[in-house]
């Protein structure tokens, strides 16, 4: 049963990387107005980096805002994470790499305003730590076929 739970929180943080993506480029109305979707020329980064920074790192941060470079990073991240988590492949890469981005995210807006060291991003990067290293929440996966691929043979990285 263990098992069973740990698939639905890896689904589920999955799902929630997977939304993050979809309301950015269409502007559902949740987090980003149709108005502000990347399809209709609007920054993914460029609110959360230009306004929602504070502390020593800010002015870093706020530099980077509307680049590019980093919505397009940023935008493969969350697809790449969020399909990662529900499908359960390229566990390792996701894992990692959104534990990475979810730091990141919080050192943008450290010292936290209600809790000075642990926020959702903080939980988030743990969650993905213990996936992408771990074989924790494999249940309802394509992690055993995804890992006996020839790719995953070759580059084993992308475990």
């Amino acid at each position: 049963m263990n098992s069973k739970i740990w698939a639905l929180a890896r689904i589920a943080l999955g799902l929630v990387f997977l939304w993050a993506f979809l309301d950015k480029v269409f502007g559902l109305g949740f987090a980003t107005k149709a108005s502000m979707s990347w399809l209709s020329g609007g920054s993914p980064t460029a609110g959360y980096l230009a306004h929602a920074t504070t502390g020593p790192l800010a002015p870093f941060y706020q530099n980077l805002a509307g680049s590019g470079f980093v919505d397009w990073i940023f935008m493969i991240a969350l697809l790449g994470i969020g399909i990662s988590m529900v499908f359960g492949v390229c566990m390792h890469l996701a894992g990692w790499g959104g534990a990475l981005l979810m730091v990141a995210m919080w050192s943008a807006s450290w010292p936290i305003e209600n809790n000075p060291v642990i926020d959702e991003h903080i939980i988030y990067a743990l969650m993905l730590m213990g996936f992408g290293s771990t074989s924790i929440g494999d249940s309802w996966s394509l992690r055993t076929w995804w890992k006996s691929t020839g790719l995953v043979m070759r580059h084993p990285f992308l475990a």
